[in-house]
């Protein structure tokens, strides 16, 4: 299958909530970005996190094998940094080859839990 996807993306809107309601790992409100790689190559990805009044944090750097996808769990981002909670955020994604970019949020602040999903902005 010939690689398909793009190698810049952004995720314009991000929150983690520092409550959640139910049992982690299941239920812990979280932000993930869903990385598909369909090359025949692994991916190196580096993540860099904007605010809205603070510097930049990254870069974080991930591998995405070749022919998989990687879950990545914005609340597991520790190198160099994580990614406060409470706390509005947007993500560029740049890879080394193309990719597909989903964004998922789970806010499980009450018991009547939220789900969203929905494609990055693809560069290019």
């Amino acid at each position: 299958m010939p690689a398909i996807g793009k190698r810049i993306w952004a995720i314009a809107e991000g929150y983690i909530p520092s409550a959640s309601h139910g049992p982690a790992p299941e239920l812990t409100s979280h932000e993930a970005a869903c990385l598909l790689n369909c090359a025949e190559a692994p991916a190196q990805v580096e993540l860099t996190v904007y605010f809205t009044d603070r510097d930049p944090a990254g870069p974080y750097r991930v591998e995405v094998p070749a022919r998989r996808t990687l879950h990545l769990r914005m609340n597991d981002l520790a190198d160099p940094e994580p990614i406060p909670r409470d706390t509005p955020y947007a993500c560029v994604i740049r890879a080394d080859r193309p990719i597909v970019v989903q964004h998922t949020r789970l806010d499980s602040r009450q018991a009547e839990n939220a789900l969203m999903t929905t494609i990055a902005y693809a560069e290019g």
